[in-house]
């Protein structure tokens, strides 16, 4: 059974730096390219940074501009996306997701995934 869990999120004033981690489990970590998501309050949810399965490709939303950092050690089935300079507009659910991959791309669909975990919420304040 694949789990991710999420951690990390919290309420942190605007300019703060927010660390996010998903730990997987029931799935072999290196056959599976990662991607984090996020669900603002009475939005659709969107994509915001992929990784493939070894970590030497990455690619961001455009609202990231540099802010979030996309890692992942696969010693320790964990996905990380580090978040500085946050603003009051990334106040959301972040969701962590997985979809298997054999190619070594990522992906940036929501679609494209197959598990996902239970979200850990971010609020920023101004």
């Amino acid at each position: 059974q694949v789990q991710l869990v999420e951690s990390g999120g919290g309420l942190v004033q605007a300019g703060d730096s927010v660390r996010l981690s998903c730990v997987a489990s029931g799935l072999t970590f290196t056959t599976y390219a990662m991607g984090w998501f996020r669900q603002a309050p009475g939005k659709e949810r969107e994509f915001a940074a992929a990784i493939n399965w070894s970590g030497d490709e990455i690619f961001y939303a455009d609202f990231v501009k540099g802010r979030f950092t996309i890692s992942r050690d696969n010693a320790k089935n964990t996905v990380y996306l580090e978040m500085n300079s946050v603003k009051p507009e990334d106040t959301a659910d972040y969701y962590c997701e997985a979809t298997e991959d054999y190619s070594g791309t990522y992906y940036v669909g929501l679609y494209d995934y197959d598990y996902w975990g239970q979200g850990t919420q971010v609020t920023v304040s101004s």
